[in-house]
């Protein structure tokens, strides 16, 4: 049965789209199929960070009723499948959200994992994609405002019924500042499935093109990703 994992946040910037491109790379390159969907419709950034920018047909075309959705998916890194979505202002306008549960669904038919990267904060996009979450991963930064956002989505999350929501913490640093783990658990009310620290051979990654799994596979943040994947695969195992 295929996972489909829908990956929010409540505000830009928790480096939420690195976590989905990584994380979908480092389970194609456990054999998994994976497919890594970029559901952010009007900042899509996805497919440019894999080098996939400027397709011809997108998920702009497939929710537009143009364009069927096996047709938008295109090889990524490891053999990881990637959904991008378009960045022109005409797309965005012929975008039919109410089409997304059914893209979903075609999707996931050939697939292990279906990993959805939604819009961030509580727009019609990101509510649209959680709407279609069989499971939700909110991805936080280890600081006050990024937690007090996230609560907003887990209540948003809550009412939408997705199933079991989780905690990915990205861009610890260890300063003093950075909110500790069990505290982000215990403000949230939410278990923490994986830590991803800050690290230079990230940015170094996305200037480029690629997945930091690929390009720096000792990089910390790229064995953190590796875990992050093999504890997914277990908790497969573990539902079967």
């Amino acid at each position: 049965m295929t996972r489909i994992i829908v990956f929010a946040s409540g505000k830009g910037g928790t480096g939420k789209t690195t976590v989905v491109a990584n994380l979908g790379t480092a389970l194609a390159q456990l054999g998994k199929k994976t497919i890594v969907l970029d559901a952010d419709v009007t900042m899509a950034n996805l497919g440019l960070m894999l080098s996939l920018e400027g397709k011809e047909i997108t998920l702009h075309e497939v929710l537009a009723g143009k364009k069927k959705a096996k047709q938008a998916v295109y090889k990524g890194p490891a053999g990881l499948n990637v959904v991008p979505c378009g960045m022109s202002l005409e797309g965005i306008q012929t975008v039919k959200l109410e089409r997304l549960k059914k893209v979903v669904l075609e999707l996931a038919d050939n697939a292990d994992f279906l990993l959805v990267d939604s819009s961030s904060g509580l727009g019609h996009d990101s509510i649209a994609a959680l709407a279609v979450a069989q499971e939700a991963i909110f991805v936080v930064n280890p600081n006050f405002a990024s937690i007090l956002e996230a609560m907003k989505i887990k209540r948003v999350a809550e009412r939408l019924h997705a199933k079991s929501p989780e905690l990915i913490i990205n861009r610890t640093s260890g300063e003093r500042t950075n909110l500790p783990q069990n505290e982000i658990e215990s403000i949230l009310e939410l278990p923490v499935l994986g830590v991803i620290p800050e690290d230079i051979e990230i940015k170094r990654a996305i200037a480029l093109g690629e997945a930091v799994v690929v390009r720096s596979p000792k990089a910390p943040a790229a064995k953190a990703f590796k875990k992050l994947a093999t504890t997914l695969l277990n908790q497969r195992l573990n539902m079967a």
